[in-house]
């Protein structure tokens, strides 16, 4: 893991994150934040019951966040994707979060929004990047969802980003323009 950041050193990493890289010590420092759940999306993906998803979805995010919020906000991102590429309905995505995971999904982007504010913790960035997708009709709009939060965009964006794929899949003409804007 190391070796890969110190080949692309200048990534966009978070401000505590930065510092770990800097830092002569390499154990994990119990972050809170969203990184391990912008890049779990791929155990939703590789794994094929709940137990391995979650149970690797805590594996790859122990690395750097050990802290239980950041190993449950990952978890959840990666459930969501396994749940979404195993064909279940938005409710049963819904009920299986909020009753494994205690979060509120009953809001709407539109109350979410109104006291939405920037954080970097998982916390404030993982519920709410489920509700935009739960509040969507397509992969586009769960995006322009996350981007009306404001706040964290980016994050809310990625994270929205690869539940809604696993639920929706991706238009070809989408694909194509975001590749010719890279």
């Amino acid at each position: 893991f190391m070796n890969w950041i110190n080949k692309y050193p200048n990534r966009g990493y978070g401000g505590m994150f930065f510092g770990w890289i800097l830092s002569k010590k390499k154990e994990p420092y119990g972050s809170k934040g969203n990184g391990s759940a912008m890049r779990v999306s791929s155990v939703g993906w590789l794994y094929d019951t709940e137990e391995d998803v979650l149970r690797e979805a805590k594996r790859v995010s122990e690395i750097t966040h050990n802290h239980i919020e950041g190993i449950e906000t990952a978890q959840a991102v990666a459930m969501c994707i396994y749940l979404s590429r195993i064909k279940k309905s938005k409710e049963e995505i819904k009920e299986y979060i909020e009753d494994k995971f205690k979060y509120d999904l009953s809001k709407t982007v539109e109350q979410v929004r109104d006291t939405y504010e920037y954080s970097e913790l998982a916390i404030n960035t993982v519920p709410q990047s489920i509700i935009c997708f739960l509040d969507s009709n397509s992969f586009e709009e769960s995006i322009r969802n996350a981007v009306y939060l404001g706040g964290n965009a980016d994050t809310l964006a990625a994270i929205t980003g690869s539940i809604s794929e696993a639920y929706y899949g991706l238009d070809e003409e989408i694909w194509e323009k975001a590749k010719g804007y890279l």
